[in-house]
């Protein structure tokens, strides 16, 4: 009878224990979301604005500089932008010979890891991506 009591008693703090993790990750979850969309919403990676201030103050730029420096990263940034999309086709195919030739030497196990590797290598890659498509303060997309 008294040990029923304590196995109850410890599934009940289980439990409790099991709500406060899920509670705390979602309250984690939703914090960083926040976060994500405020920094997405004004369309200014973080720092970047300090970056470019202290470009600024070390070159000592001119305001007039300052004009013609944003435009030049501005057209760079498009011509990049511009040369990515046209080597996209060639780049996703000599990704694809290099992992059929990956997936002939690798066991299963070691191809299931690979690809998982491969994603988060992508994942983190448009991330950034993401975040540079976004233009510097003062500049114009």
């Amino acid at each position: 009878m008294m040990l029923d009591k304590i196995i109850n008693q410890e599934k009940w703090q289980v439990r409790v224990a099991a709500m406060i993790i899920f509670i705390l990750g979602f309250a984690a979850g939703a914090l960083a979301l926040n976060a994500y969309r405020t920094w997405r919403g004004n369309g200014v990676p973080p720092g970047s604005q300090d970056r470019f201030e202290q470009l600024v103050r070390e070159l000592q730029l001119t305001d007039a500089q300052q004009t013609q420096v944003k435009q030049i990263f501005s057209d760079t940034r498009e011509q990049l932008q511009t040369l990515r999309k046209e080597s996209e086709p060639r780049v996703k195919e000599i990704r694809s010979q290099a992992d059929e030739r990956m997936q002939k030497i690798l066991t299963a196990g070691q191809w299931q890891k690979f690809q998982q590797l491969m994603n988060e290598r992508d994942n983190r890659r448009r991330a950034r991506d993401s975040r540079n498509d976004n233009p510097p303060p003062g500049e114009q997309k």
